[in-house]
């Protein structure tokens, strides 16, 4: 925890003690504690706050978001069904929730959901790297790279596509094109680029 994260959260904190059942108090209390990894108390928080706002799709994709970070899918998948039940156009909901019925084994509802949101909202790039994802996972080579290439078309400079694509390569043994993703993430994300290298280079 750094001294920017105190800053804002211990006054929240003291707020939140003055008003315990303040749903909005709550809600903005657990952000904090889910960019701070602290997600047991995150998810303290946005339990309650959901049994008085039972509709609101911002805290029930929150919980859902936490969920997963504690590899609780099946609790986020819920979570994330409600949410674009509520909400249609919550495209982040539609893009995990195909991410998480992926994790499952569930790919075919992964397939469905992800198209779905894509009828939506056609340019939305994150989409198309779960969706790559989902195709590797089926074997089905041609539509993984055409949904990897389609999200570098949209964010050129975005690193995951980039990432994704190299696993793709890496998949199909194409080593050179591995290298090349490797040296394009260097880059667009040192970090990510890093991880690469020193698993395959």
């Amino acid at each position: 925890m750094n001294a920017v994260d105190d800053k804002q959260r211990e006054p929240l904190e003291i707020e939140l003690q003055e008003d315990p059942e303040n749903p909005l108090k709550q809600y903005a209390l657990a952000r904090l504690y889910i960019d701070s990894q602290r997600n047991a108390e995150a998810l303290e928080l946005l339990d309650r706050c959901i049994q008085v706002r039972r509709r609101d799709p911002e805290m029930l994709y929150a919980r859902a978001v936490t969920n997963i970070s504690m590899g609780a899918y099946r609790k986020a998948a819920c979570d994330l069904l409600k949410t674009i039940v509520l909400d249609r156009s919550f495209m982040q909901a539609y893009k995990h929730l195909g991410f998480v019925q992926f994790t499952l084994g569930k790919e075919e509802a992964a397939l469905k959901t992800l198209k779905k949101a894509l009828e939506i909202d056609p340019e939305y790039a994150d989409i198309y790297c779960v969706l790559g994802d989902t195709y590797l996972d089926l074997g089905e080579f041609d539509h993984a790279r055409e949904a990897f290439e389609k999200a570098l078309d949209l964010e050129p400079d975005n690193p995951e596509p980039h990432s994704k694509l190299a696993m793709y390569y890496l998949a199909r043994g194409d080593m050179k094109g591995l290298k090349r993703e490797y040296e394009l993430l260097k880059t667009l994300d040192a970090a990510l680029a890093e991880q690469i290298g020193s698993l395959f280079f």
